[in-house]
């Protein structure tokens, strides 16, 4: 039965495959499933080495059963298609072998990384400019409104009738102001969802939208006046404990880093002081005025050969006279950086990645209820946090929930030499900068005015050609001088936070440069002493193991990400050795006493992925992007090493906790509402891509398979993993109740929009 309309009846399996119309039982895992067969290691990894094959008994026994379609085209079902998901027969639409088994077109994952930067179709018009492919996405996308047909006065919002607030408009004010007008004539229906209880109202005892909310029903009464007339007013629970959010009702429910509108004002008006950022920048800018040949040497000169070599091949007299040249040209900077925050990244601290759209607060919620350690914000551009764009600092807001301390494992980890676990926190800030000065600006008001930072982040890896044309993102791949400066810069001016970066690969396929970059930033360029010594300070480097050209499409680079990991490694052995010499750090620069942490980023989608990037690559960490916005419980997973076959009805469950999340922060009025919605089903455009590992020949799932037509275990399931949108503004409606009539979504991707005429 369709859980939407029950007078229909969704397509039932085919009756050539004897597979019965009710739902299978979930499935048990057994313990041989993460285990990758020789074949497939072969298939997915090339030619292992001789010695190092693995024993039969470990790999994967599927049984064998006797199902029409199953051997097709002498393709049997224990065989595994590279890119084609391996699904079980009897849940596939086609059969094996025909023209319509394959799987879906490859997307453009951009949209997990920078797609409310992508530059729409009109950016790319004009005299003398080429126009770029759109590579299946629907350029410009427009979402359409949900508002009121008439909105009500503000000042009657959250007012008892006969008690409004004073109007400044007066009778020119073009909202209403009669509240059972409004109530009657231009506000929808009140939702059923949820019991008609008010989220909001139930989680702090009071409705920050007053009569705008749809569920006003859940927290209004006519009251009987003294003179004998009825009152409408709203109710008040004095019960619920949410004293901290009613003295600011404008504030969502629980979150930090809110920024007064005073601090928006100042910065949009010049007001705001950043004197440290001044001062730096201002002696950054006496460092350029140098000989033009130094000048030269410095920004686009390399060393003949690495640091970490150059100074133990250096003989005794030889560091003296480097000594002495370098007192002679060596400016002082205006003063020092502060002791950083100890920080830690370990085995047990799987990291959420900064997504931008997707990456939003109610999202990043979920995760952490679902185990997530560490999160971060969507990437923040830093001109607009600099101007106090309200939409801008809105990225920085963080739920409480992501300001506890991580996970830590105190007796299997090393432990890190100061590092007070609570202190710490989940929660860190990820910030795109083109200039030094920008990025050390940006830094000091952080600092200021939002206390609840683990770290800040500088985004080096954003592939977006908004981005990246801006000097920006990747472009700072091919800048390392520019990124050295910034990165010491900020922190110089970040006090105790300390300051960590994301690159690529490159920015160009098979021209890797993220080895040389790493080098430079952990151990100090030929420039390093001008600028106060040693390595830049960053306290922990994350690798997306492929190429800015390559974006998403082929597998990230795992080989290289551990060729970078080896060379921290030595770093972090081998530190003792830079003492007494021209190239020992000072150690307020570095984030724990000369540790530099290494996290993995590309293609984890399961806790088999998880722990083989960890005891392979040797990683600190791994940071998952995709493979969270397909299955958020990947968290869960890691946590407990196992996979979790989730059942519809439990996915559903996850789809309703983020509506609710998204209802506390955005508001439960009409415009509440549409928020949710669209970001609701942001998430389900990678959501629906999710196969259930019940239905799967063979485990562990590859990111980077897409799967042929496939129908679930039951009717919600397949409805899960639709991949119409149409289908997905269903499932928003089960909790949101049907779409304002101006809303409109239009997935990023054409080939979910259904518009167009499809093959054959």
């Amino acid at each position: 039965m369709n859980p939407l309309e029950p007078h229909q009846t969704l397509q039932s399996p085919s009756h050539a495959l004897n597979v019965d119309k009710e739902a299978h039982p979930q499935q048990d895992i057994l313990a041989g499933d993460s285990t990758v067969t020789k074949a497939e290691k072969i298939e997915r990894h090339g030619e292992p080495d001789d010695d190092l094959h693995e024993s039969p008994t470990k790999r994967i026994k599927v049984n064998s059963l006797d199902i029409p379609g199953a051997e097709t085209n002498g393709l049997t079902r224990s065989e595994r298609r590279k890119g084609v998901a391996p699904i079980k027969a009897e849940f596939l639409v086609y059969p094996p072998g025909t023209d319509r088994d394959r799987g879906a077109a490859v997307q453009d994952d951009d949209a997990a990384e920078g797609a409310a930067h992508e530059p729409s179709h009109r950016d790319s018009g004009g005299r003398g400019k080429r126009k770029e492919k759109s590579r299946g996405q629907n350029t410009a996308r427009s979402f359409g409104s949900s508002r009121d047909e008439v909105g009500l006065c503000a000042s009657r919002m959250t007012r008892p009738e006969f008690s409004p607030n004073q109007c400044q408009f007066g009778e020119k004010c073009k909202f209403e102001h009669d509240i059972r007008k409004y109530l009657r004539q231009w506000k929808r229906a009140d939702l059923t969802t949820f019991d008609g209880v008010c989220p909001i109202w139930k989680a702090r005892g009071r409705c920050s939208v007053g009569w705008k909310c749809r569920f006003v029903g859940s927290h209004m009464e006519e009251r009987l006046t003294e003179d004998g007339r009825e009152e409408l007013v709203l109710k008040e629970d004095s019960g619920i404990d949410g004293s901290s959010a009613v003295d600011d009702p404008t504030t969502s429910i629980g979150t930090v880093n809110e920024i007064s509108t005073q601090a928006k004002i100042d910065l949009m008006k010049r007001k705001f002081a950043t004197p440290k950022a001044d001062e730096y920048s201002k002696w950054l800018g006496t460092l350029s005025q140098k000989p033009e040949e130094q000048r030269d040497l410095e920004t686009n000169g390399s060393p003949p050969e690495p640091v970490e070599t150059a100074f133990r091949a250096s003989t005794e007299e030889g560091q003296r006279q480097a000594r002495e040249d370098e007192r002679a040209r060596y400016v002082s900077p205006p003063f020092l950086p502060s002791e950083k925050r100890k920080i830690y990244f370990g085995p047990e601290t799987p990291v959420l990645a900064p997504l931008t759209t997707q990456g939003n607060l109610p999202f990043r919620r979920l995760c952490v209820n679902l185990g997530a350690q560490l999160t971060y914000s969507e990437m923040a551009m830093s001109m607009p946090l600099i101007q106090g764009q309200k939409s801008e600092w809105a990225l920085m807001r963080a739920h409480e929930s992501e300001t506890i301390p991580p996970a830590f494992n105190g007796q299997s980890a090393p432990t890190v030499i100061g590092y007070d676990h609570s202190r710490d926190l989940k929660f860190g800030a990820q910030i795109s900068a083109t200039k030094p000065w920008q990025g050390c600006k940006v830094a000091e008001i952080l600092t200021q005015l939002c206390p609840h930072l683990r770290l800040i982040d500088v985004n080096c890896g954003c592939p977006i050609d908004l981005v990246f044309r801006a000097g920006a993102g990747s472009a700072l791949l091919d800048a390392q001088g520019k990124l050295d400066k910034m990165v010491r810069g900020m922190n110089a001016v970040s006090g105790e936070i300390p300051i960590t970066v994301k690159i690529r690969m490159g920015t160009k396929d098979n021209k890797p440069t993220a080895l040389k970059l790493v080098e430079r930033l952990i151990y100090g360029g030929h420039d390093a002493n001008f600028y106060g010594g040693g390595g830049s300070g960053a306290a922990a480097i994350t690798l997306h193991g492929r190429s800015r050209q390559q974006r998403y499409t082929k597998s990230a680079d795992w080989g290289y990400i551990a060729d970078c990991a080896a060379l921290i490694n030595r770093f972090n052995e081998r530190g003792h050795e830079l003492s007494d010499t021209v190239y020992e750090p000072d150690p307020r620069t570095q984030a724990a006493r000369g540790k530099v942490y290494f996290i993995g980023n590309g293609d984890c989608y399961s806790h088999v992925d998880y722990q083989q990037h960890l005891e392979e690559a040797k990683v600190d960490s791994v940071m998952v992007a995709r493979g969270a916005l397909i299955k958020p419980w990947i968290f869960e997973e890691i946590e407990k090493g196992q996979y979790l076959d989730k059942s519809a009805t439990e996915r559903l469950a996850l789809v309703e906790q983020f509506v609710r999340f998204g209802l506390e922060c955005w508001g439960s009025d009409e415009m509440g509402v549409g928020t949710t919605r669209r970001f609701l089903l942001e998430w389900l455009s990678f959501a629906y891509r999710y196969v259930p590992v019940g239905i799967m020949e063979h485990l562990p799932p590859n990111l980077q398979d897409r799967p042929p037509a496939w129908r679930g275990r039951n009717d919600l399931e397949t409805l899960l993993g639709s991949d119409n949108y149409k289908d997905w503004v269903k499932i928003s409606e089960m909790f949101l109740g049907p779409a304002h009539k101006d809303f409109r979504f239009e997935p990023k991707h054409k080939s979910n929009s259904y518009e167009i005429e499809a093959e054959g």
